[in-house]
C-alpha cells in the first residue's frame, strides 16, 4: 500500500509540475506585446510624414482602431511584415507614391519594414495592411 501512495503522489507533483509550465508559458506568450510604430508619408520620403503607434495586449495607442489592428496581426502574424523575395516576379503598375515605415516589436519579434507601392507586388503587400494599419493607397 505504501508503494501505491508514493506512485500516486508521485504522478500529483508530475502533474502539477506540467499544468504549472504551461501556464507560465502561456502567460509569457499572452504578455509579449505588440508595440508598433507607423511612419506615413503621402507623397513619398522627402514630403511631411505622418505618426501613429500601436499597442496589443491591451489593444491601445493612435491608431484609428487598435483593437481591429491587434486582432488582424493576432492571425496575419508577422508574416505580414515579410520582405518580397528576390526572385519575386512584379508587375511594373506603379501604385502612387505612399511609403509607410513599421518599427517596433510584434509579439517579442522585431519589426522594420517599410512599405510602397512601386509595384504590383508592393501594391499587394501594402494591400494587406490597408486600411486597419496603413491608409488606402492608390494614385
Amino acid at each position: 500500500m505504501g508503494r501505491l501512495v508514493l506512485a500516486v503522489a508521485a504522478v500529483a507533483v508530475i502533474a502539477a509540475a506540467t499544468a504549472f509550465a504551461v501556464a507560465v508559458a502561456g502567460s509569457r506568450e499572452a504578455s509579449a506585446t505588440t508595440s508598433l510604430t507607423v511612419t506615413y508619408w503621402a507623397n513619398g520620403t522627402s514630403g511631411k510624414s505622418v505618426k501613429w503607434t500601436l499597442r496589443c495586449g491591451p489593444a491601445g495607442g493612435t491608431l484609428r482602431a487598435p483593437a481591429r489592428a491587434c486582432a488582424k496581426l493576432k492571425v496575419g502574424g508577422t508574416k505580414l511584415f515579410a520582405p518580397l523575395s528576390p526572385k519575386a516576379a512584379c508587375i511594373q503598375i506603379w501604385g502612387g507614391p505612399e511609403v509607410a515605415r513599421v518599427t517596433g516589436k510584434l509579439w517579442a519579434r522585431k519589426v522594420n519594414a517599410t512599405f510602397d507601392r512601386t509595384d504590383g507586388c508592393q501594391i499587394s503587400r501594402w494591400n494587406r495592411l490597408s486600411p486597419w494599419l496603413v491608409p488606402a493607397g492608390g494614385a
